[in-house]
């Protein structure tokens, strides 16, 4: 008897002591109690910050051809060498290529008699950082007369890695202002729809329903079909933006109209209205602020969404085109299983995507329960 009098106030206890803290300090204090949205957060942090700084990791610049070296094996990074040494610094070989005389097939083999040693902090191709700053700092290299393509080479020689984290610059770029679009449509929307309810919130729904009634990935395909690709590339990106933007925010409008009408007819709400606060200042600074929580959750879930559709667009040949480069567009080189299956590691593009999905969804899920921090689990 007892402990059944106990465990309610224990629960009571623990709800007080709660409230005492701010409100970001109980949402952080329940999101890092979560290992999969703290691994979710580290793995989409490192996407950005490999997109941010793409020339930095990258040892050869991404977009410059070198047909020598095209379809080029990922090279292989070694401590020990041929005659069983260890090297505490990590080293590659050069690939040696000869022509087999009974198949008539180049071989492709490692010439072991030549190490040459990966550095740290090398000078290499200039690039501006930020678009502003001149630099030739990267993360690594190798010695002079060797080479290393850590996932191999496309078809114009072009080192993959690097490609992948210039790739990841424009498809998470591209997923960010998407999804901003159809947050600032979504959430206006929503909280003027239950806000001012009766006509408004009726013509509203019936709209969003209209809207509701195409289908997205056709009208998304047909759409990207009749982009010209002769327009300017910021011109293609933001148009591609606005297209994913399209259908994505009557969801969240209405997710947030029912919000809103529980919210405006809370105590803080009819207290500025009496004292003569006007409606737009009610729904900019009363109402939309408090759904900011499930805005963050909506932003996080909708971004993989929008990776998802705009690599499937461009692996079609519908989506972004040269020579922007995103991950859909790397995955189109390996559409042919002949390429495919001599060049296996053109399939690294789909670990870019596949990371970005889970990490982006792992935070999502982490942020939806950490955003109600007075649940007792």
């Amino acid at each position: 008897m007892a402990r059944t009098i106990d465990q309610p106030l224990a629960t009571l206890r623990y709800a007080t002591e709660q409230r005492r803290e701010s409100y970001s300090a109980l949402v952080w204090r329940k999101f890092r109690r979560s290992k999969i949205a703290i691994a979710g957060g580290i793995i989409s942090m490192g996407l950005v910050i490999l997109a941010i700084f793409s020339d930095f990791f990258s040892p050869y610049d991404p977009v410059a051809v070198n047909m020598q070296a095209a379809y080029t094996r990922p090279s292989g990074v070694y401590f020990v060498d041929a005659y069983g040494q260890f090297h505490w610094r990590p080293f590659t070989y050069m690939r040696v290529e000869e022509l087999d005389p009974a198949t008539f097939t180049v071989k492709v083999t490692e010439d072991t008699t030549q190490p040459y040693e990966i550095k740290f902090f090398v000078q290499g191709w200039e690039y501006k950082l930020f678009g502003l700053f001149p630099s030739r700092l990267h993360l690594y290299g190798v010695e002079q007369g060797g080479t290393i393509y850590l996932l191999g080479t496309d078809k114009f020689g072009r080192d993959l890695f690097g490609r992948i984290c210039l790739a990841g610059r424009i498809s998470l770029l591209l997923a960010t202002a998407a999804t901003l679009i159809i947050v600032s449509i979504g959430a206006t929307v929503g909280v003027v729809s239950g806000y001012y309810g009766g006509w408004v919130d009726n013509l509203i729904q019936r709209f969003i329903e209209f809207v509701q009634s195409f289908p997205t990935l056709p009208l998304w395909m047909a759409l990207a079909a009749v982009i010209p690709i002769t327009w300017d590339q910021t011109v293609i990106f933001i148009v591609m933006s606005c297209i994913f933007a399209l259908l994505g925010w009557t969801q969240l409008a209405r997710e947030l109209r029912g919000k809103v009408l529980a919210l405006r007819e809370t105590d803080y709400v009819m207290a500025a209205r009496e004292m003569g606060a006007g409606d737009g200042r009610i729904i900019f600074r009363h109402l939309l602020p408090n759904t900011f929580s499930h805005v963050i959750v909506v932003m996080t879930l909708m971004i993989p969404s929008i990776i998802l559709a705009e690599s499937f667009l461009s692996f079609l040949g519908i989506g972004i085109q040269e020579p922007l480069v995103s991950w859909g567009t790397l995955m189109r080189e390996a559409q042919s299983l002949q390429t495919l299956g001599s060049n296996p590691w053109l399939m690294w593009p789909t670990a870019g995507i596949l990371l970005a999905v889970l990490g982006f969804n792992f935070l999502g899920d982490g942020l939806r329960d950490a955003v109600d921090p007075y649940a007792v689990v």
